[in-house]
Protein backbone atom coordinates (compact mmCIF):
# COMPACT_ATOMS: atom_id res chain seq x y z
CA UNK A 1 0.00 0.00 0.00
CA UNK A 2 1.46 3.55 -0.91
CA UNK A 3 0.63 6.20 1.60
CA UNK A 4 1.09 9.42 2.62
CA UNK A 5 2.72 10.49 6.47
CA UNK A 6 1.28 14.16 7.16
CA UNK A 7 3.21 15.62 9.98
CA UNK A 8 6.18 13.43 8.91
CA UNK A 9 9.19 15.73 10.94
CA UNK A 10 7.18 15.63 14.22
CA UNK A 11 7.62 12.71 16.74
CA UNK A 12 4.99 10.26 15.59
CA UNK A 13 5.47 10.96 11.88
CA UNK A 14 8.88 9.61 12.28
CA UNK A 15 8.32 6.78 13.53
CA UNK A 16 5.72 6.04 11.10
CA UNK A 17 8.11 6.22 8.82
CA UNK A 18 10.38 3.62 10.38
CA UNK A 19 7.85 1.32 10.63
CA UNK A 20 5.87 1.44 7.68
CA UNK A 21 8.01 -0.84 5.38
CA UNK A 22 7.34 -3.65 8.41
CA UNK A 23 4.27 -3.19 8.12
CA UNK A 24 4.00 -3.79 4.15
CA UNK A 25 3.84 -0.27 3.23
CA UNK A 26 5.58 2.03 0.99
CA UNK A 27 5.34 5.95 2.02
CA UNK A 28 5.50 7.39 -1.11
CA UNK A 29 4.88 11.46 0.46
CA UNK A 30 6.69 12.65 3.44
CA UNK A 31 5.20 15.90 4.52
CA UNK A 32 5.44 18.14 6.88
CA UNK A 33 5.93 22.55 6.70
CA UNK A 34 9.63 21.91 7.19
CA UNK A 35 12.06 22.78 4.69
CA UNK A 36 13.31 18.95 3.14
CA UNK A 37 10.28 17.56 3.26
CA UNK A 38 7.19 16.97 0.66
CA UNK A 39 4.40 19.66 0.35
CA UNK A 40 1.71 17.37 -1.46
CA UNK A 41 0.96 13.47 -2.43
CA UNK A 42 2.39 12.52 -5.51
CA UNK A 43 0.15 10.18 -7.90
CA UNK A 44 -0.52 6.93 -6.89
CA UNK A 45 -0.61 7.79 -3.03
CA UNK A 46 -3.74 5.04 -1.75
CA UNK A 47 -4.06 6.02 1.79
CA UNK A 48 -2.76 9.00 4.23
CA UNK A 49 -1.78 9.11 8.06
CA UNK A 50 -2.26 12.76 9.32
CA UNK A 51 -0.46 13.17 12.76
CA UNK A 52 0.38 16.76 11.51
CA UNK A 53 -1.54 20.06 13.20
CA UNK A 54 -5.02 21.11 13.63
CA UNK A 55 -5.29 23.47 11.44
CA UNK A 56 -3.80 21.48 8.17
CA UNK A 57 -6.93 19.15 8.65
CA UNK A 58 -9.50 20.69 6.11
CA UNK A 59 -6.57 20.77 3.60
CA UNK A 60 -5.51 16.55 4.44
CA UNK A 61 -9.54 15.74 3.95
CA UNK A 62 -10.27 18.02 1.03
CA UNK A 63 -7.83 16.21 -0.45
CA UNK A 64 -8.12 12.97 0.65
CA UNK A 65 -12.03 13.16 -0.47
CA UNK A 66 -10.81 14.13 -3.74
CA UNK A 67 -8.38 11.16 -4.36
CA UNK A 68 -11.22 9.15 -2.61
CA UNK A 69 -8.70 7.45 -0.45
CA UNK A 70 -8.94 6.10 2.94
CA UNK A 71 -7.83 8.29 5.89
CA UNK A 72 -6.65 7.48 9.73
CA UNK A 73 -5.94 10.48 11.73
CA UNK A 74 -3.86 10.90 14.99
CA UNK A 75 -4.08 14.73 14.72
CA UNK A 76 -5.93 16.23 18.06
CA UNK A 77 -7.30 19.59 19.28
CA UNK A 78 -9.61 19.48 16.24
CA UNK A 79 -11.75 22.91 16.53
CA UNK A 80 -15.56 22.20 16.11
CA UNK A 81 -15.29 23.37 12.33
CA UNK A 82 -12.43 21.64 11.88
CA UNK A 83 -14.06 18.42 13.01
CA UNK A 84 -17.33 19.09 11.40
CA UNK A 85 -15.16 19.04 8.00
CA UNK A 86 -13.95 15.71 9.22
CA UNK A 87 -17.60 15.18 9.55
CA UNK A 88 -18.73 16.09 6.11
CA UNK A 89 -15.18 14.02 4.47
CA UNK A 90 -16.67 10.25 6.11
CA UNK A 91 -19.80 10.84 4.41
CA UNK A 92 -17.93 10.07 0.82
CA UNK A 93 -14.39 8.29 2.18
CA UNK A 94 -13.65 5.91 5.61
CA UNK A 95 -12.02 7.36 8.12
CA UNK A 96 -10.37 6.15 11.24
CA UNK A 97 -10.21 8.91 13.68
CA UNK A 98 -8.62 8.43 17.54
CA UNK A 99 -6.85 10.32 20.16
CA UNK A 100 -4.63 7.09 20.79
CA UNK A 101 -3.84 4.22 18.65
CA UNK A 102 -2.58 1.39 21.01
CA UNK A 103 -3.84 -1.63 21.88
CA UNK A 104 -3.27 -0.92 25.81
CA UNK A 105 -5.52 2.21 26.05
CA UNK A 106 -8.04 0.60 23.76
CA UNK A 107 -8.34 -1.41 26.16
CA UNK A 108 -8.28 0.68 28.68
CA UNK A 109 -11.46 2.50 27.12
CA UNK A 110 -13.31 -0.47 27.44
CA UNK A 111 -12.35 -1.17 30.98
CA UNK A 112 -12.90 2.30 31.99
CA UNK A 113 -16.85 2.49 30.70
CA UNK A 114 -17.27 -1.08 32.46
CA UNK A 115 -15.80 0.02 35.88
CA UNK A 116 -18.23 3.13 35.61
CA UNK A 117 -20.88 0.83 34.18
CA UNK A 118 -20.43 -1.31 37.47
CA UNK A 119 -19.45 1.53 40.15
CA UNK A 120 -21.95 4.05 39.62
CA UNK A 121 -21.95 7.61 40.01
CA UNK A 122 -21.14 7.06 43.92
CA UNK A 123 -17.53 6.76 42.76
CA UNK A 124 -15.90 10.14 41.76
CA UNK A 125 -14.25 9.77 38.39
CA UNK A 126 -10.75 12.42 38.34
CA UNK A 127 -8.83 10.99 35.02
CA UNK A 128 -5.13 12.53 35.23
CA UNK A 129 -3.18 12.37 32.15
CA UNK A 130 0.44 13.73 31.81
CA UNK A 131 2.76 14.20 28.81
CA UNK A 132 6.19 16.23 27.80
CA UNK A 133 6.44 19.44 28.08
CA UNK A 134 6.37 19.60 24.41
CA UNK A 135 2.55 18.55 23.73
CA UNK A 136 1.02 21.95 22.80
CA UNK A 137 -2.85 20.60 23.66
CA UNK A 138 -4.38 20.19 26.28
CA UNK A 139 -6.06 18.04 27.96
CA UNK A 140 -5.09 15.04 25.70
CA UNK A 141 -7.05 13.16 22.90
CA UNK A 142 -6.53 10.06 25.08
CA UNK A 143 -7.82 11.75 28.37
CA UNK A 144 -11.40 12.92 26.79
CA UNK A 145 -11.81 9.65 24.85
CA UNK A 146 -11.47 7.75 28.58
CA UNK A 147 -13.88 11.05 29.83
CA UNK A 148 -16.32 9.69 27.03
CA UNK A 149 -15.94 6.31 27.96
CA UNK A 150 -16.96 6.66 31.72
CA UNK A 151 -20.14 9.06 30.32
CA UNK A 152 -21.12 6.62 28.14
CA UNK A 153 -21.01 3.76 30.91
CA UNK A 154 -22.70 5.57 33.35
CA UNK A 155 -25.03 6.43 30.37
CA UNK A 156 -25.11 10.42 30.63
CA UNK A 157 -24.14 13.01 28.38
CA UNK A 158 -20.84 13.90 28.13
CA UNK A 159 -20.15 17.27 30.57
CA UNK A 160 -16.59 17.16 32.14
CA UNK A 161 -14.54 19.69 34.01
CA UNK A 162 -11.28 20.52 33.33
CA UNK A 163 -9.00 21.43 36.23
CA UNK A 164 -10.09 23.36 39.45
CA UNK A 165 -8.97 26.53 40.92
CA UNK A 166 -10.55 28.41 43.43
CA UNK A 167 -13.60 28.29 45.80
CA UNK A 168 -15.09 25.63 43.93
CA UNK A 169 -17.40 24.04 46.84
CA UNK A 170 -18.50 20.71 47.30
CA UNK A 171 -17.52 18.28 44.78
CA UNK A 172 -21.08 17.45 43.34
CA UNK A 173 -21.82 13.60 42.73
CA UNK A 174 -21.38 12.48 39.11
CA UNK A 175 -18.40 14.67 38.21
CA UNK A 176 -16.27 13.64 35.51
CA UNK A 177 -13.04 15.71 36.12
CA UNK A 178 -10.16 16.20 33.99
CA UNK A 179 -6.62 17.46 35.25
CA UNK A 180 -3.60 17.68 31.94
CA UNK A 181 0.14 17.31 33.41
CA UNK A 182 2.94 18.62 31.10
CA UNK A 183 7.00 18.10 32.05
CA UNK A 184 9.96 16.58 30.67
CA UNK A 185 9.85 13.72 28.53
CA UNK A 186 6.72 11.75 29.60
CA UNK A 187 5.24 9.61 26.23
CA UNK A 188 2.19 9.25 27.37
CA UNK A 189 0.24 8.65 31.17
CA UNK A 190 -3.26 8.30 31.82
CA UNK A 191 -5.06 7.19 34.93
CA UNK A 192 -8.80 7.02 35.56
CA UNK A 193 -9.19 7.20 39.41
CA UNK A 194 -12.60 6.07 40.98
CA UNK A 195 -12.64 7.16 44.15
CA UNK A 196 -15.22 5.42 46.79
CA UNK A 197 -15.87 6.32 50.44
CA UNK A 198 -14.04 3.31 51.67
CA UNK A 199 -12.07 2.69 48.70
CA UNK A 200 -10.09 3.79 45.32
CA UNK A 201 -9.63 1.76 41.90
CA UNK A 202 -7.31 2.66 39.46
CA UNK A 203 -6.53 2.28 35.87
CA UNK A 204 -3.58 3.16 34.49
CA UNK A 205 -1.65 2.95 31.28
CA UNK A 206 1.77 4.45 30.46
CA UNK A 207 3.55 4.48 27.33
CA UNK A 208 7.32 3.16 26.77
CA UNK A 209 7.95 3.86 23.49
CA UNK A 210 5.72 5.59 20.40
CA UNK A 211 6.13 2.59 18.57
CA UNK A 212 3.03 0.92 19.76
CA UNK A 213 0.64 4.17 18.71
CA UNK A 214 2.28 3.98 15.23
CA UNK A 215 2.06 0.13 14.39
CA UNK A 216 -1.82 0.99 15.63
CA UNK A 217 -2.15 3.65 13.57
CA UNK A 218 -0.89 1.96 10.26
CA UNK A 219 -2.51 -0.86 11.51
CA UNK A 220 -5.80 0.86 11.25
CA UNK A 221 -5.20 2.56 7.65
CA UNK A 222 -4.92 -1.19 6.40
CA UNK A 223 -8.00 -1.91 7.77
CA UNK A 224 -9.39 0.58 6.32
CA UNK A 225 -8.83 0.06 3.07
CA UNK A 226 -12.01 -1.14 1.35
CA UNK A 227 -14.24 -0.08 4.05
CA UNK A 228 -17.42 1.87 3.49
CA UNK A 229 -17.44 5.70 4.22
CA UNK A 230 -17.65 6.83 7.69
CA UNK A 231 -16.03 7.87 10.87
CA UNK A 232 -14.40 4.49 13.01
CA UNK A 233 -12.60 4.38 15.89
CA UNK A 234 -9.59 2.55 16.78
CA UNK A 235 -12.23 0.15 18.62
CA UNK A 236 -13.87 -0.72 15.30
CA UNK A 237 -10.45 -1.42 14.42
CA UNK A 238 -9.51 -3.99 16.72
CA UNK A 239 -13.23 -5.48 16.57
CA UNK A 240 -13.75 -4.28 20.22
CA UNK A 241 -17.00 -2.67 19.30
Amino acid sequence: MKIAINGAAGRMGKMLVSLAEGAGMEVIAKVDVLDGYDKSWPEGVEGVIDFSHHSAIKATMAEAVKRNIPCVIGTTGLTADEQSCVDEAAKVIPIVQSGNYSLGVNLLLEMAKKAAAVLGPEYDVEIVEMHHKHKKDAPSGTALMLAKSVAEGRNVAPDFIYGRSGETGERPQGEIAVHALRGGSVIGDHTVMFAGDVERVELVHKAQGREAFAAGALKALEWAKGKKAGIYTMRDVLGFV
